[in-house]
């Protein structure tokens, strides 16, 4: 006994002798981490927040700034022209009287109310005669102007204005605008800025031929939500089989994928959408919400919500933890050129996310120069209401679009019709200009900000990370590891053949682990750690 006490006092003085070293040292590291808390601190204060990249608006000045205006827009020219215009309609017998004029920044719309006894289908059929005698280029007539008594001619402009990006992204109207998505898309026969809600379109179709403004009009939307959104609120899914058009933005953060450029990958993109809206609808019926801004405000608010639970996952933690979730914007800029590959594959995802998938925060953006109905079918029109057409070589292309003729008389460079959600007729607007230059000024500047926030980090001693999310795995990887489970499932085979009906996984633990030590548990975790499949 006597010998057993004093081995236990040798081993307490040895555990005491122990502790008090470990005490020295951490002692010792003290000014070492506190200076390095410091790097750390003067890191982020270089880089103004922890994701200074990621949450700061691009400035405006790296737009042109748009071209002084002459007031006096060619007034006298204008007088003459109507005056012109009175004496042609006389000569083909049409009686009437010029009640007013609108100038916009290419057009200017006379308004002319017929005489009694003529009727407005004598003045709808001389468009061409008029453009002859006026010796415009082409001549557009609406007969009659919605809600007035009155035919309108438009003619062009003897000299067009343009309108600059720059200018309508500075205005009280955009910057004040409560929309959710707000897209500038140019200025209406008044001269007064258009910007519309993506989020009520709530899907865009845009067509028109070569060097018609489509590219351009695409461009400035995309820009658009850039500068009221960063990439935690919005991400884009980008199309491009011309492999041309949108490849200047694979830089752009908000990219969820690099921008697309084959037609095999982009039906893989249809598809996760598909399958992202699907997951989004169960989270927002798990919670009782109707749609995305409902389920965001609770995140913000710090309101207790909860993951859908699985039946196959016996202990999946139903507390939502994740952030808020972005809107998602998808893009594709030649649809002619998927109809004629992939058709098959890219139709039915495209009008499921049409009808579905506007209250969980997906919209589409779909342009094509080629609006035949073999692009532009029957299942993909019911479901876009919102249109814009750009000029197009025949009535029958605008009939296509628009439903109705006119954008074959359009005057091209950005002169485009447009269908706003809940109206049937179109409204002429000028599109606005936004060069390449800008928009490589603009991918300059997230650059910049990436590599200063690269510089800031290395100087406090940290490996840089990119602005994305782990929890985000590939969306090629996921819908490939998607159907290879739905083919196997399908033989009878799948990630869990083999195992006896009722028995424990023998990865179990170690994703059990895994959670524990994240503190979290999400499918995407277990699939990118343990490299399995989704349905294992």
């Amino acid at each position: 006994a006597p010998v057993s006490a004093e081995a236990d006092a040798k081993e307490e003085a040895a555990i005491k002798d122990l502790e008090k070293e470990r005490k020295k040292r951490k002692k010792g590291d003290e000014p070492a981490k506190a200076g390095r808390d410091e790097r750390i601190a003067a890191a982020i204060d270089a880089t103004e927040q922890p994701e200074a990249s990621a949450d700061e608006l691009p400035p405006s000045d790296l737009l042109t700034q748009p071209p002084a205006k002459n007031v006096e827009l060619g007034r006298r020219e204008l007088d003459a022209m109507g005056a012109k215009l009175m004496d042609a309609l006389r000569t083909f017998k049409v009686d009437g009287e010029l009640v007013g004029r609108t100038t916009g920044p290419t057009v200017t719309q006379f308004e002319i109310e017929p005489a009694p006894g003529v009727k407005v289908r004598q003045i709808a059929n001389l468009s061409n005669d008029l453009a002859l005698a006026m010796r415009a280029a082409s001549i557009r007539i609406v007969a009659p102007i919605p809600g007035r008594g009155a035919v309108g001619v438009e003619v062009p402009n003897p000299t067009p204005e343009m309108v600059a990006f720059r200018e309508l992204i500075e205005h009280a109207d955009f910057r004040s605008a409560r929309a959710a998505l707000p897209i500038v898309l140019g200025k209406d026969l008044e001269g007064k800025p258009v910007i519309a809600d993506l989020a009520k379109m709530p899907h865009l179709l845009i067509a028109g031929a070569t060097g018609s403004g489509k590219s351009v009009c695409v461009n400035t939307i995309i820009t658009s939500l850039v500068y009221r959104h960063t990439p935690r609120t919005l991400r884009f899914l980008m199309v491009d089989p011309k492999m041309v058009e949108l490849s200047v933005y694979n830089t752009l953060p908000h990219l969820r994928h690099k921008v697309i450029t084959d037609n095999r990958d982009a039906a893989a993109v249809l598809k996760w959408a598909v399958m992202e809206m699907q997951e989004r609808y169960e989270l927002l019926a798990a919670n009782g919400c109707r749609n995305l801004q409902d389920f965001n405000r609770r995140v913000l608010d710090q309101t207790p919500l909860k993951t859908p639970r699985r039946k196959e996952v016996a202990f999946e933690d139903s507390v939502y933890r994740g952030p808020v979730l972005p809107y998602i914007v998808v893009v594709i800029d030649e649809m002619a050129d998927l109809m004629m590959t992939v058709q098959g594959e890219v139709e039915t995802p495209i009008a499921m996310l049409a009808q579905k998938a506007r209250a969980i925060g997906i919209h589409l953006i779909l342009a094509t120069q080629r609006p035949s109905v073999n692009v532009i079918t029957g299942l993909i029109k019911a479901n876009f209401p919102s249109r814009i057409a750009f000029r197009v070589a025949s009535q029958i292309d605008s009939r296509t679009i628009i439903d109705g003729g006119g954008a074959e008389m359009l005057l091209g460079n950005g002169d485009m019709l447009f269908i706003p959600p809940g109206k049937s007729e179109p409204s002429r607007l000028q599109g606005a200009y936004l060069s390449s230059e800008e928009t490589e000024r603009l991918m300059g500047w997230y650059e910049a900000q990436r590599d200063r926030r690269r510089a800031a980090l290395a100087e406090a001693g940290l490996v840089y990370e990119a602005e994305m999310t782990p929890d985000e795995p590939d969306i090629l990887e996921t819908v490939r590891t998607r159907e290879a489970e739905a083919r196997a499932a399908l033989e009878g085979g799948g990630d869990d053949a083999g195992i006896p009906e009722g028995a424990r996984d023998p990865l179990f633990r170690e994703a059990a682990e895994l959670c524990i030590q994240n503190q979290s548990g999400s499918t995407s975790l277990l699939q990118r750690r343990l490299g399995i499949g989704y349905g294992r």
